[in-house]
């Protein structure tokens, strides 16, 4: 399914960032992201976020080219003429940039691949349904008789919802209620071949969503990026629980007993050391982990998840801190940085498509706005010392939670720097003759 980690670091054969090596023995799907160029859809998605700050990036480029070039031949000041062709080169791939969002997006960003190979550039929407289940499936299939690892990250209810004719207008809540019916008969139909290959009381299946509903995804009246009930927020915030709380439903009739709902707090970071644990294996001892085996909470031997504290990023921003009381099982939350809703009201960034992490677009609280989720799972009171008689003492403990949690951190590149968000033509993954890339291996194979 969707990898949405890149694929090459130095040349477009390196494939630094594939699948393949990190750890997976096989891979099919798209190496990045879907967005709505990848339908052909009249509202461009990475246009519409990336235009303006290639075209002023560079405008400001090229205004201190041709400012170094006159200084330089006037004699104004010393100037390196390799600095300003390295500074030209710059500024030249920005404006390919600019100029490619207008059009090359299909061909150049919705791809699939199998393992090492390109099968679609661009890849085919009206079939990628079929032929990720139908991948699954053989999959399942192929190591019925060992022990195997199957991650499904589905296309589905990412915009621009795909959504096969089949499915379209089955649901009351339009193309979104679609994808969503369509998305449930894709895990429904794995499921089937897991009960048919007699795997069903042997297999650990987990069931969850990477994010919140994308509340500002809509076209007209129509609500493109779910719903997120009595929760504030959504996706691309890094506190509001509307963009944290995800479904989280597990099933291995042989192991874990039927029915059962747990109200503590776990995460996706906790999916990692269970998996561990089922294979047998050790997660890693010469680093801090930050999550944990889910088996005794879902196998009832302990009542308590063993997060006392989970921290909420928005980017490299914390924005957000949890604290999982253990005497009482009192849950608070902290918020230091919210985003700056638009309009104010409408609990969503729609004026900006995203709400942004750092700037002018969040607010930042001093002291921070402090909810009893407990009894205020909306975060629609926040607290004070005037409200709450534990304000101060569960604000102290949050903020030596966190200086404890920053010691453990390693700096690390920034990821999405102007330099790395720009494209790079020597890293373009590209099946055909570059920059004319287009291949149908799919076809070919069927």
């Amino acid at each position: 399914g969707k990898w949405h980690m890149g694929v090459n670091c130095k040349t477009r054969h390196d494939h630094c960032h594939h699948p393949l090596n990190h750890g997976f023995d096989y891979f099919y799907g798209m190496p990045f992201t879907l967005v709505n160029e990848c339908q052909g859809t009249d509202d461009p998605e990475l246009a519409k976020s990336l235009q303006d700050t290639y075209w002023f990036y560079t405008q400001m480029i090229i205004l201190a080219v041709l400012t170094l070039v006159i200084g330089k031949l006037g004699n104004l000041f010393p100037m390196k003429w390799k600095i300003i062709i390295c500074l030209a080169i710059c500024g030249f791939l920005h404006f390919i940039s600019w100029f490619s969002s207008y059009g090359f997006t299909k061909y150049w960003n919705c791809i699939l691949m199998r393992n090492h190979d390109i099968t679609e550039q661009p890849m085919n929407l009206q079939k990628t349904t079929s032929n990720m289940l139908k991948e699954g499936i053989t999959f399942i299939e192929r190591n019925k008789h060992r022990p195997f690892l199957l991650l499904v990250s589905l296309l589905h209810v990412h915009t621009p919802l795909i959504t096969t004719e089949k499915f379209q207008g089955r649901s009351r809540h339009g193309l979104y209620g679609d994808n969503v019916e369509e998305m449930d008969w894709m895990v429904g139909k794995l499921l089937d071949v897991i009960d048919k290959e007699n795997l069903k009381n042997t297999t650990f299946i987990y069931f969850a969503s990477d994010h919140g509903g994308f509340l500002e995804a809509h076209r007209g009246n129509s609500q493109f990026g779910g719903w997120n009930g009595i929760y504030k927020g959504g996706k691309g915030m890094g506190g509001w629980e509307g963009g944290i709380r995800v479904p989280g439903i597990v099933r291995w009739p042989g192991a874990l007993p039927v029915g059962t709902v747990i109200d503590e707090p776990t995460s996706l970071m906790d999916i990692y050391p269970t998996v561990v644990q089922l294979a047998g294996g050790a997660v890693p001892q010469d680093r801090v982990m930050d999550g944990h085996t889910l088996l005794p909470l879902l196998r009832g031997t302990e009542q308590r998840s063993r997060h006392e504290f989970l921290f909420h990023y928005c980017g490299v921003s914390l924005h957000a801190v949890r604290w999982h009381q253990r005497d009482s099982g009192t849950v608070w939350k902290a918020h230091y940085t919210t985003p700056v809703f638009q309009p104010e009201a409408s609990g969503a960034c729609f004026r900006r498509g995203i709400c942004p992490c750092f700037g002018d677009g969040v607010t930042h609280h001093d002291p921070p706005l402090l909810f009893n989720l407990s009894q205020d799972p909306s975060e629609a009171n926040p607290l004070s010392a005037d409200t709450e008689p534990l304000f101060d003492t569960v604000m102290r403990r949050m903020r030596e939670a966190v200086e404890e949690h920053c010691k453990t951190l390693t700096p690390v590149p920034q990821q999405l720097s102007p330099y790395n968000n720009i494209w790079k033509p020597w890293l373009q993954p590209c099946c055909g003759t570059f920059p004319f890339c287009w291949c149908r291996e799919e076809d070919n194979k069927a």
